[in-house]
């Protein structure tokens, strides 16, 4: 049975695939996994891109759940916005790796005051993170083959299989994902999922982000915050 919040996990590299739990309660199997089949232990993400998306979350961030990630990144990245500090500079050095928390339980950017609920967001930010591995638009047939052997190998449920080589026919439909956003927060979030699933190294990539920003009606300097804040958690 599909479960979104599985499939988000599975996509941000926050669970190891084939097993129930996530990366850190299943270090020791990781590793032996990494050794046996790289493509178990990786985000698939990195499934989905091939290249580009093959920086992984590290340190704190792989201690949360998907849906908890993308709330604490874009809560985080909110809040630098409205103190009106400048957002870090990418690569810059830092003396700590910074710590990542899930968002406060009284705000909205919490997981649970989602108003359509967590399962049918989780599978907005799912969404939106397999439209933005397609903006380069190299996703023709012959590619749909390879990604659909790599996420055999990936360990990834069956279900969730199905699902995402399904989505990768279907046209991507920005209005659907921006529709989905039901609050400001959650538009946030929708982006920082977004910005995740892709290192903005082609002009595709970084004109689509550029156009989801546009359509969500996020400020610029917000969206620096969030590419300062995303970055700061990727290697």
């Amino acid at each position: 049975m599909l479960d979104p919040k599985r499939l988000l996990d599975d996509l941000l590299g926050t669970r190891v695939p084939g097993t129930q739990g996530d990366v850190r309660q299943g270090a020791g199997k990781a590793v032996q996994m990494a050794k046996d089949n790289p493509l178990a232990t990786g985000a698939i993400a990195a499934v989905l891109l091939g290249t580009g998306a093959g920086r992984r979350l590290t340190g704190s961030a792989v201690k949360l759940g998907g849906l908890a990630l993308v709330a604490g990144l874009a809560y985080k990245a909110y809040q630098n916005y409205q103190s009106g500090s400048q957002p870090a500079q990418a690569g810059a050095p830092s003396a700590t790796e910074p710590e990542l928390l899930p968002p406060p339980a009284d705000t909205s950017f919490h997981p649970a005051q989602a108003p359509q609920g967590e399962d049918e967001f989780a599978m907005t930010l799912v969404r939106a993170m397999i439209a933005a591995a397609r903006a380069d638009g190299h996703i023709d047939a012959a590619e749909r083959e390879r990604i659909g052997g790599r996420l055999k190998l990936s360990g990834i449920d069956a279900d969730d299989e199905a699902f995402m080589m399904a989505e990768l026919e279907k046209p991507v439909n920005v209005d659907d994902l921006v529709a989905a956003a039901a609050t400001d927060a959650q538009k946030v979030e929708l982006y920082t999922a977004s910005r995740l699933a892709i290192e903005p190294d082609t002009r595709a990539e970084r004109g689509y982000l550029d156009m989801l920003a546009g359509r969500l009606k996020l400020p610029d300097s917000l969206v620096d915050h969030v590419e300062a804040t995303v970055s700061e958690v990727k290697v």
